[in-house]
């Protein structure tokens, strides 16, 4: 059994990694360690502050004694904020703290689209549009072209874990363009590894989630990442 231990912000949507591990069975631990927030809010100083070192490190500390293979930095804005350089930065502290291999949620979304081969993305955003952009600059430094981005000014991470799952359906079907290979949803506060399969249904491509890819970048620290019913084409479903 694959431990992948999880620093997340907060709790919005927490649970939605304990409600996969129930699902899938004894193939794959996820522990949460919930990790501490200054102030809520979609906005880039207070995101610099969620993602600074001292909250991680703290986190990885109560982690140790899930003894996970390897740890995953659960939070996209709290990751991509930093650029690439930085995002590369707080993955390589943690994995120093912990002893294993570790990553973060922005990173995940990089390499899960270069694991597809696929190059054109539109994105389903949360954010408010200033934060969004961020991401795209993200994805733009790894040669990944944005097409299309929808942005809803969600200011809180707990707000966006009240989404409901046709909220979700309706953020990814607006965002979508018809030349996007895929359709990104970055945001760990959004509840979304119970509905990939109808998103996917919905827009007739892959759809890539934020606590999907978090998922598959833990796994893919360790080695092959094995088929996962329900988590779409990045999992081995299809499309």
């Amino acid at each position: 059994m694959a431990t992948v231990g999880l620093l997340y912000p907060g709790h919005s949507a927490a649970d939605d990694f304990p409600a996969l591990a129930t699902r899938v069975g004894a193939e794959l631990r996820l522990p949460v360690v919930i990790t501490s927030v200054g102030e809520d809010a979609h906005r880039v100083d207070a995101l610099l502050d969620l993602g600074r070192a001292e909250r991680l490190l703290d986190g990885v500390g109560r982690l140790s004694e899930q003894r996970p293979d390897a740890v995953m930095w659960a939070c996209t804005s709290g990751s991509f904020v930093f650029g690439p350089a930085g995002a590369a930065e707080q993955a390589a502290k943690v994995a120093a703290a912990a002893g294993v291999p570790a990553s973060s949620t922005s990173i995940a979304f990089v390499d899960a689209l270069r694991h597809l081969g696929m190059t054109r993305v539109a994105i389903a955003a949360s954010y408010p549009r200033d934060v969004a952009e961020h991401f795209v600059r993200f994805l733009a430094a790894a040669g990944l072209a944005v097409l299309a981005m929808g942005s809803h000014d969600i200011v809180t991470a707990a707000e966006v874990g009240t989404l409901q799952p046709d909220d979700v359906l309706a953020m990814v079907q607006a965002a979508d363009h018809p030349d996007a290979e895929a359709v990104l949803v970055p945001d760990t506060a959004m509840h979304t590894l119970a509905i990939i399969d109808r998103l996917e249904a919905a827009v007739g491509k892959p759809v890539l989630t934020a606590n999907q890819v978090t998922v598959w970048k833990g796994l893919q620290l360790l080695g092959p990442v094995p088929p996962l019913p329900g988590l779409g084409t990045l999992f081995g479903g299809g499309r």
